[in-house]
């Protein structure tokens, strides 16, 4: 069966990858793949992103951050919020601060994907992809 819910399919892979330690991870390519990864880039989840192969096997590979001499994941956990069985959408005013705003909701609004912290600071809500921390 195929998976028909790709953002909890990168989230996945990412997770397991930084669980083991891995300097990279491979993820399908897509728009919103890849606007998730540049969210995560901006905030410092992860280190770097770059594309490679042609059309529909196209990849993302996605650079993985460390910290410290014993290399702790700077992605402690990646929840998924909004799934396609049942969306979940906030105002700018109901949006989540993740962990006190130590955590990173990304939002996908009607200007694109971004943070909770630039949702709120454009004034903007929509629907809660998933929590970051």
């Amino acid at each position: 069966m195929a998976n028909h819910d790709p953002i909890s399919d990168m989230l996945t892979r990412i997770r397991n990858a930084s669980e083991k330690r891995h300097e990279n991870t491979r993820v399908p390519s897509s728009r919103l793949c890849r606007s998730i990864a540049q969210v995560l880039q901006q905030e410092g989840f992860i280190a770097n992103i770059s594309e490679e192969g042609e059309g529909v096997r196209k990849e993302l590979v996605l650079e993985l951050k460390y910290s410290g001499k014993h290399r702790q994941p700077t992605i402690r956990r990646m929840q998924r919020v909004s799934k396609p069985g049942l969306r979940i959408y906030k105002s700018t005013r109901q949006l989540p601060k993740v962990l006190g705003g130590l955590g990173v909701a990304i939002i996908s609004t009607s200007r694109g994907v971004m943070s909770d912290r630039d949702a709120r600071k454009q004034g903007v809500g929509g629907e809660v992809l998933c929590y970051v921390f």
